[in-house]
C-alpha cells in the first residue's frame, strides 16, 4: 500500500476524541433471564459529602477555593496584608510572544489581574463552600458592620460573582489590573535586552469597564468587567498576532446571558460531566481527594483549549509559568482516561494543532521528516529541541505522544490514530532514527542524550530514551498493522527493535545510562519509564521482577531531591507490582503534613511556586490500585489495600474502550460489568477482544446483558478472553447472581474535609519563657543585615517585618514574641534543652517557629509529674515553605535579609500543635537534639483542655 503523504500544516478536529462526538448505542432488549447495572449515587448528597469547608480565612492562594472552565481561573483569599477578599483573574490562553527570551520570560503565562471584595468593617470570620457538585464558591464574610453572602463561579470564560450586603453599606467589587511581566519577576531579573510590555489603558463602553493590554511581541490582551445590583462580571480575551482582544471581550460581557441563566447552564455542564464516571472508597479524606481532582483537571483543561501549563490556569508568582514537557505535563493528563474524561484532552489537541511547530523546533537539516519540542514551552510548543551527541533532552515528544497515545487506547478511535499519533510519533522516532549508529558490538546506540534533569553530564544510551524509542518503534508497526498501511520505515523500526542496545544495568539496577548509575538523589523517575507508564518491562514478566523491585527500591533510597510526584510514582510502580499496601504507603507520604513539600490544605501543591502535576497524578496512583488496562489485559482491583474492604467503581474507561464497573465487599469481588464501548473494533470485525484478570475467586459465570452466557476462554493466572460486541455488556461473578447495584461505600475511616474547616476555639493558653534558653540571633535590622545567621548561611528574619517583642495573638492563641535588637538571641534551636514549664495539666504544645534547611519532624520529650515521659511528635515547615496539615502561618516577610543585602526569599514564622496527655500534670519538655535541618523555636505556649 502507498504510505501516508504527511501534511505537516493540516488540523484535525479532536473534540472530545469520539466521546462526545459518538451517541452511545442503545442497550439490547433484556431478556427474561438477562439483568441490569443498577446506579444508587445519590449524586447531590455523595459529592456534598467531598466539599472543602473554610471556617478560617485562606491567606494564600494553597489555602483558598478555586474556580475554573478550562480557560478562565480564578483563586480566593485574603488580599495580602489588607481587609479584603481576592479573587484572581487569570487565564490559560495569555502570554507574552518573544521567543528570544525563552518559555520563562519571552513565551511565558502572563498575569491579568485580580478583584477584591473590599467590605468597609474589620473581617473577624468566614463560611465558605467549594461546591463539588454545582462547581460554586458559596459563603459569608462576617465583619464588625455586618456580613456579606456571596456567590462565584467561572462558565463560558466569565468569572461570575454575586454578594448581598447586610449591616455592610455596600456590596464593593474593585478590579485591579497587574502588570504584564512574567511571573519569575518576583525572584529573578529579567534576561538582558529584556524590554517590560507597555501599560495598560482603561476605557469605558456601555457601562462595561476595559482594561487593554498592548504586548511588545504583538498582540493583545484585554479585561472586561461590569458591576451591577452586586453582580460582578469579569471576561478576559487575548489576541495574537491581531489586537482585537478588546472587542473579544467587550463582547462577552455585552452578549452574557441573566445571571440565573448562567448559573444553570453552568451547573447542568458540571453534572453531565461528573456521573460519568464514579469511584468510592472507604477512606473519607481520600476519596474527597479524588473527586477534587476531578474538579481540577475540568477546571483546568478541555480539549481545543491550551494545554495545560506548569500551573494550570492558576497564575501566581512561580518560577515556572510555562509548559514542562519533560514529566509535568505527562503527568497532568493520565486521570482523564481512566475517569472517562477525554473531552479534557487539550495535550493531545494541541500536539495536532500545532504540528508545524514541532516540525520547527528540530534543526532545518532534519524536518523533512522529524518533530520534537524542548523541556519548556509556550502553549503552541514553541521550543527548539538539540541534537543526540550534543547532551539534548530529546525524548520529549515522543513521551507526549504517549498520552495521546493512551487517549487513542482508551477511545479506539482509528481516525485519532491515523490522523494524528502515527504521523507525529512517526517523526518523532525519525528524529532517533538520524543518530542511532551501530558499536563494536553490533547493536544500535545513541550518542549522549540528557535523562531529564539528571544532573550529571549527559550519558550515552540513558534508559530514557531507549525505552521511548522501544516504546515509539513497536507502536509504529503495531499502529501501521492496525491500519493497513504499509509503510517503507517498517523494516527500519522492526530492525531498531532487534538490535537496539540493551538498558544499561547495575548491581542497584537500572541505571540512568551507559556508565552512568543512578547515584545521587533524583525526583524524577525517568529512568524507570520502561517500567512505568510505557510497561516494556512488567510484572508480568518474571524473569524480570527482581530487576523492577531492586531499581525502585535503589530510586526511593535516594530521598533528598524527592518531591510529591517521587511518591506518586513510587505507588503507581508499586500498583504494577500487586503491592498495594506498599503503594499506599507512599502515596500517603504525598499527604504527611512532616513532608517538604507536601499536599497543601485545598490539594494544590507547590514547589518554588504552584505545579498542578503531582496532585492530579496522585489521583492515577488510585486509579492504578483499582484498575488497570495495559499488556491488552484489563485488571480489576489489582493493588488494593488491606484497608480498602469496600470499593465501588463505575464505568472505568481502559484501553481497549471498555467500561468497567465492579463493586468488593468485605475485601471481596463481588461482581465485574464490562461494557464494550461503541466506538472503535471489537472482535466482531477482528479485534479487540476482552482480555480481563477479574480477581473473582471461585468458578466464573459470565452472562451477557440479554441473559445470555458470554463465550469464555480460560487464558490462565486468572485471566480469561470474552467475546463481546461493541455496546454490549457482560457481568462476571462465582456462585448465585449478585444484585448488580453501585453505590458509595461506607466509610472505615472518617476525615476531616478538605480546606480550612473550623476549629473548636482553643482552650486558656499559658505562654512558657523561653529567655533563658536562646541561643540563635535570627533577625537582623534593614541597617545591620549582617548581623544574625539563622540558617548557617548568614540569612535573617527582617525586623521591619516581625511583631514587637511581648505579647503576641494568633488565632485565640497568647505567645510571647522574643526581643531582638543588634547581637540579641532571639530564638532556640534543638539542642537537646529541657524547658521547665508552668506545672498543670494540658492538652496541647502549641510551637511557633520554622526549621532551616527543611522541614522539621521531630519530637519533644514531655515528662510528667508522675515520672513517665512520652515522644511528642510536631512538625514545623522550613522557614521558606508551606504550612501543612495542623500547621498555621503567623506571618510572611516579603524578603529576607542577607550578607550581601536583601533576598527576595519570602520566609514565614509558623505555629503548630502536638498533643499532651490532659490526665498528667506537666512538669518539662525538652526540645530534640537536631543538625539539619535545625529548628527555631521564637515561642513556645500550653494549652489547657477545653
Amino acid at each position: 500500500m502507498t504510505p501516508p503523504i504527511e501534511d505537516p500544516t493540516r488540523r484535525t478536529v479532536i473534540g472530545g476524541l469520539g466521546l462526545a462526538l459518538v451517541p452511545m448505542a442503545a442497550a439490547p432488549a433484556q431478556a427474561a433471564a438477562g439483568w441490569r447495572l443498577q446506579e444508587r449515587v445519590p449524586w447531590p448528597e455523595f459529592m456534598k459529602g467531598q466539599d472543602l469547608i473554610w471556617g478560617k480565612l485562606p491567606k494564600a492562594w494553597h489555602e483558598g477555593p478555586f474556580l475554573g472552565d478550562g480557560l478562565l481561573g480564578s483563586m480566593i483569599y485574603q488580599e495580602p496584608g489588607q481587609n479584603k477578599i481576592r479573587l484572581t483573574v487569570q487565564h490559560g490562553r495569555v502570554q507574552d510572544h518573544r521567543p528570544q527570551f525563552g518559555s520563562g520570560w519571552g513565551t511565558c503565562r502572563l498575569p491579568v489581574g485580580h478583584v477584591t471584595l473590599d467590605p468597609v468593617g474589620t473581617i473577624t470570620a468566614v463560611d465558605w463552600r467549594l461546591s463539588l457538585w454545582d462547581a460554586e464558591v458559596t459563603g459569608t464574610v462576617t465583619t464588625d458592620k455586618g456580613t456579606l453572602a456571596f456567590t462565584a463561579f467561572v462558565h463560558d470564560e466569565i468569572l461570575v460573582a454575586k454578594a448581598e450586603a447586610t449591616g455592610e453599606e455596600q456590596v464593593r467589587w474593585v478590579f485591579h489590573p497587574e502588570t504584564a511581566i512574567s511571573p519569575r519577576a518576583a525572584t529573578e531579573a529579567p534576561p538582558s535586552g529584556y524590554l517590560p510590555n507597555p501599560p495598560w489603558t482603561t476605557a469605558t463602553a456601555d457601562g462595561v469597564e476595559q482594561v487593554i493590554q498592548p504586548l511588545t511581541g504583538g498582540g493583545q490582551t484585554a479585561t472586561a468587567y461590569r458591576v451591577k445590583d452586586g453582580t460582578l462580571l469579569v471576561a478576559v480575551a487575548h489576541s495574537f498576532p491581531s489586537s482585537d482582544a478588546e472587542e473579544a471581550a467587550l463582547g462577552k460581557i455585552r452578549n452574557a446571558a441573566p445571571y440565573g441563566t448562567l448559573r444553570k447552564r453552568h451547573r447542568d455542564w458540571w453534572h453531565r460531566f461528573y456521573t460519568k464516571s464514579f469511584i468510592s472508597l472507604p477512606d473519607q479524606r481520600l476519596q474527597s481527594f479524588y473527586w477534587i481532582q476531578l474538579y481540577k483537571v475540568a477546571a483546568a483543561s478541555r480539549a481545543g483549549g491550551p494545554v495545560m501549563a506548569t500551573t494550570g490556569p492558576w497564575l501566581e508568582p512561580t518560577p515556572w509559568p510555562a509548559v514542562w514537557w519533560n514529566l509535568n505535563v505527562q503527568l497532568e493528563y493520565w486521570l482523564i482516561n481512566g475517569s472517562n474524561h477525554l473531552e479534557l484532552d487539550s495535550l493531545t489537541s494541541t500536539l495536532d494543532l500545532n504540528r508545524q511547530q514541532l516540525v520547527d523546533n528540530v534543526p532545518s537539516a532534519y524536518r523533512a521528516d522529524s518533530a520534537g519540542v524542548g523541556r519548556s514551552s509556550d502553549m503552541f510548543a514553541n521550543r527548539g529541541v538539540g541534537t543526540p551527541g550534543s547532551g539534548a533532552e530529546v525524548g520529549d515528544l515522543t513521551w507526549a505522544l504517549h498520552n495521546a497515545w493512551l487517549s487513542y487506547r482508551h477511545t479506539m478511535d482509528d481516525k485519532l490514530l491515523r490522523d494524528t499519533v502515527f504521523p507525529l510519533l512517526r517523526r518523532a522516532i525519525n528524529y532517533y532514527l538520524h543518530f542511532l549508529a551501530p558499536g563494536v558490538d553490533g547493536k544500535l546506540h545513541l550518542p549522549s542524550t540528557l535523562s531529564p534533569e539528571y544532573p550529571v553530564t549527559p550519558p550515552r544510551d540513558t534508559n530514557y530514551d531507549l525505552a521511548l524509542i522501544r516504546w515509539g518503534c513497536r507502536t509504529l508497526l503495531d499502529s501501521a498493522a492496525r491500519l493497513r498501511i504499509d509503510d517503507p520505515l517498517k523494516a527500519k523500526w522492526q530492525e531498531v527493535l532487534d538490535k537496539l542496545t540493551g538498558y544499561p544495568v547495575d548491581a542497584n539496577g537500572f541505571m540512568i545510562g551507559a556508565d552512568t548509575p543512578y547515584a545521587q538523589s533524583h525526583r524524577h523517575y525517568s529512568h524507570l519509564l520502561m517500567v512505568y507508564p510505557l510497561y516494556l518491562i512488567n510484572w508480568d514478566q518474571p524473569e524480570h521482577r527482581e530487576l523492577i523491585e531492586k531499581s525502585v527500591v535503589h530510586w526511593q533510597s535516594l530521598t533528598s531531591a524527592h518531591r510529591g510526584y517521587s511518591f506518586t510514582g513510587a505507588a503507581s510502580l508499586y500498583a504494577m507490582m500487586g503491592q498495594g499496601d506498599t503503594a499506599l504507603s507512599y502515596l500517603d507520604r504525598f499527604f504527611d503534613p512532616a513532608a517538604r513539600y507536601p499536599c497543601r490544605a485545598n490539594t494544590h501543591y507547590a514547589e518554588g511556586g504552584p505545579v498542578i502535576e503531582t496532585p492530579l497524578s496522585a489521583a492515577q496512583s488510585i486509579h492504578d490500585m483499582l484498575c488497570q488496562s495495559w499488556g491488552g489485559i484489563v485488571r480489576v482491583f489489582p493493588a488494593v489495600p488491606a484497608a480498602w474492604q469496600d470499593v465501588t467503581l463505575h464505568d472505568f474507561r481502559t484501553e481497549g474502550a471498555f467500561l468497567v464497573s465492579a463493586v468488593r465487599k468485605a475485601g471481596r469481588t463481588s461482581f465485574v460489568r464490562v461494557r464494550s464501548a461503541p466506538s472503535g473494533a471489537r472482535q466482531s470485525d477482528g479485534a479487540e477482544p476482552l482480555r480481563i484478570k477479574h480477581g473473582i475467586d471461585g468458578p466464573l459465570a459470565a452472562v451477557l446483558d440479554d441473559g445470555r452466557p458470554a463465550q469464555v476462554k480460560d487464558l490462565g493466572e486468572g485471566i480469561v478472553e470474552i467475546a463481546l460486541g461493541r455496546g454490549r455488556e457482560v457481568l462476571l461473578y462465582t456462585g448465585r447472581r449478585p444484585e448488580a447495584v453501585v453505590a458509595p461505600v461506607k466509610l472505615a475511616k472518617p476525615g476531616e474535609p478538605w480546606g480550612l474547616p473550623p476549629v473548636p476555639p482553643p482552650g486558656v493558653t499559658t505562654p512558657v519563657d523561653l529567655s533563658a534558653h536562646v541561643d540563635n540571633d535570627g533577625v537582623s535590622t534593614h541597617e545591620a543585615m549582617t548581623d544574625g545567621n539563622v540558617d548557617g548561611s548568614g540569612y535573617t528574619y527582617p525586623a521591619e517585618e516581625l511583631p514587637p517583642a511581648g505579647p503576641l495573638t494568633h488565632e485565640g492563641l497568647s505567645f510571647v514574641f522574643p526581643a531582638y535588637g543588634d547581637g540579641v538571641k532571639n530564638n532556640v534551636t534543638g539542642q537537646g534543652q529541657t524547658i521547665d514549664v508552668p506545672p498543670g495539666a494540658y492538652a496541647k504544645v502549641r510551637l511557633l517557629g520554622a526549621g532551616t534547611s527543611g522541614s522539621v519532624s521531630a519530637a519533644l520529650t514531655a515528662t510528667y509529674a508522675d515520672g513517665s515521659t512520652a515522644q511528642v511528635p510536631f512538625v514545623l515547615p522550613d522557614w521558606g515553605g508551606q504550612p501543612g496539615a495542623g500547621t498555621t502561618e503567623v506571618l510572611r516577610c516579603t524578603h529576607r535579609h542577607g550578607q550581601n543585602g536583601p533576598h527576595t526569599l519570602r520566609v514565614g514564622l509558623f505555629e503548630t500543635q502536638a498533643a499532651l496527655d490532659p490526665a498528667k500534670e506537666l512538669r518539662s519538655l525538652t526540645l530534640p537534639t537536631l543538625t539539619r535541618p535545625q529548628l527555631h523555636l521564637f515561642a513556645l505556649s500550653l494549652e489547657a483542655p477545653r
